[in-house]
């Protein structure tokens, strides 16, 4: 199902990076040591919004990619 507030989000597995594009604000942003299953699990949720707030935001670094 599209995601209403992320737009594009991309994994790298060697760096363990997130990265992700939201909808409102158009940033990118960079989730920083994330684990191969956090990702796993973000990629297969129906709600991505949802799992991203409950299971990304606030628990992992980040830094605003300009």
């Amino acid at each position: 199902m599209p995601s209403t507030s992320i737009r594009k989000f991309e994994y790298d597995p060697d760096s363990r990076i997130l990265s992700v594009w939201f909808v409102a604000s158009g940033r990118h942003y960079q989730f920083l040591d994330v684990p191969p299953e956090s990702f796993a699990g973000f990629k297969s949720a129906f709600a991505k919004g949802r799992y991203f707030n409950d299971h990304i935001r606030n628990r992992f670094a980040f830094r605003l990619v300009t």
